[in-house]
């Protein structure tokens, strides 16, 4: 690695504070525009360090540690605004504008903050959104939240993970006692198992199996890409086509990639990324 790649790759970590009191914890890399990642349920900043640096040659990449994950502080009384004001925090400290890539539920917060800021978000790319909008899949239990909190103050968080990627993820059993065997992984996801209430919160209305009708997103002024993986499920591309035509967004299908993409192999994503953040940078 030459001198210069060293220097637009190195990372630096910092804090900031939410309008609320949370400590967003993140890491900045990289020198250009400010561009802010936003990761999925039961992720946390490190999960999307490869993506990080890949982009970082092109911008200044922010990826953070949501609100009760990492080494963020927790939410308290959570509610959707307050992780757009976590993103807010984050923009203000930058320089008051800001592009986002969010995946999955990250997608969907990517739009809120959108909506929210309208002149502070010059442009979102949303990655597989998890919404559904017909019968591919079952409908997340509008219950969930409350059983997924009940288990975390039970002191069940692996109980809750383990719901949490039954309920809203459409996982098999087989996939979830899979996952529970890389260790370090499935400790990690415990971790954060508190957050999986935010999240199914977050998606509440866009995952009931019937038609998107929200004004959620009526007040975005930002270019839109919706992006969904080739190997994506059906719900997926159904949901991914559905989005795109309620926020009248380009959509596009990435070959290859699936849900885990942004983690496993980012490099697949990257060309696109960096084309549409280019032409709206343009």
């Amino acid at each position: 690695m030459s001198q210069t790649d060293a220097a637009t790759t190195a990372r630096t970590d910092a804090t900031v504070v939410s309008a609320d009191g949370t400590t967003i914890a993140f890491e900045r890399s990289g020198s250009g525009p400010v561009l802010v990642l936003i990761a999925q349920a039961l992720s946390d900043r490190r999960d999307h360090r490869k993506l990080a640096a890949l982009l970082s040659s092109s911008f200044t990449v922010v990826n953070y540690d949501r609100r009760g994950r990492g080494a963020s502080s927790g939410a308290g009384e959570w509610h959707p605004l307050a992780e757009v004001e976590d993103v807010e925090a984050l923009i203000d400290a930058h320089g008051g504008a800001a592009l986002l890539f969010g995946s999955s539920s990250g997608a969907v917060l990517a739009l809120d903050a959108a909506a929210e800021l309208p002149s502070k978000v010059g442009g979102v790319i949303a990655y597989e959104a998890p919404v559904i909008v017909d019968d591919l899949r079952a409908p997340v239990p509008r219950d969930l939240p409350d059983r997924l909190a009940q288990l975390v103050a039970d002191g069940r968080p692996s109980q809750a993970v383990t719901l949490f990627m039954k309920a809203a993820l459409g996982a098999s059993g087989f996939m979830v006692g899979t996952m529970r065997l890389m260790v370090p992984v499935w400790r990690s996801m415990v971790a954060m198992a508190a957050t999986t209430v935010f999240d199914v919160r977050l998606c509440a209305g866009l995952q009931d199996g019937v038609p998107l009708t929200t004004e959620r997103w009526a007040a975005i002024e930002a270019p839109v890409r919706v992006l969904v993986g080739g190997k994506g499920d059906p719900f997926m591309q159904s949901g991914s086509a559905a989005l795109a035509s309620l926020l009248g967004a380009e959509r596009e299908v990435i070959p290859g990639a699936h849900h885990a993409t942004p983690m496993m192999k980012p490099s697949v994503l990257v060309p696109f990324v960096r084309e549409f953040l280019g032409s709206v940078r343009g």
